[in-house]
């Protein structure tokens, strides 16, 4: 049955206001858009994305930094590993020693406090995807599942698979400027 004139604008104004809603959160993502810096977060939130990004990255280039949010989020939206931010950081062995406890003392901390908020308010790092590991730049393992993704801000980003799946199996070079620096 035909849909009459008016049920069709309907129709047509509701998807419309889809795809902008689509464009808008694409937009807010961007490390420019105003939508970002009338969000708050929660501060212990925000505390936590700083620890990570602090102790493994804060000597190094925004890339750097939002590489390793986006790692956080990658494993905040897993299954895998618990689903807020701070199960994420507090998590033993996976970072820095003394992640939630150590002093934030360097001149970086506006650079780090920037990144995370920004990262809190959906930006991510380009090439890291959907990486939930990465390990210190320069630094070689032994084993078969590791497909790098990106090498940025000190840090070599990687996905584990099934070996047969790996393609880049070294940390590829290192890449900068792709997230604002």
């Amino acid at each position: 049955m035909p849909l009459p004139i008016g049920g069709r604008r309907l129709i047509l104004a509701a998807l419309s206001g889809l795809v902008l809603t689509g464009c808008g959160q694409m937009l807010s993502s961007s490390k420019s858009a105003p939508a970002q810096t009338a969000r708050t977060f929660d501060a212990k939130t925000v505390d936590c994305m700083e620890r990570a990004m602090f102790f493994e990255s804060h000597r190094s280039s925004r890339d750097g930094l939002v590489g390793v949010g986006t790692v956080v989020m990658n494993r905040v939206a897993s299954p895998d590993f618990p689903n807020t931010v701070c199960g994420v950081v507090s998590q033993r062995n996976q970072f820095a020693p003394g992640v939630m406890t150590r002093a934030m003392t360097s001149s970086a901390m506006p650079r780090v406090q920037e990144a995370a908020r920004a990262v809190l308010a959906g930006e991510r790092h380009p090439m890291v995807e959907r990486a939930r590991f990465f390990h210190t730049a320069g630094h070689s393992f032994p084993y078969n599942n590791m497909h790098y993704v990106v090498t940025a801000g000190g840090n070599s980003f990687y996905e584990k698979r099934p070996s047969h799946l790996v393609t880049q199996p070294k940390p590829p070079r290192a890449t900068e400027g792709l997230t604002g620096t």
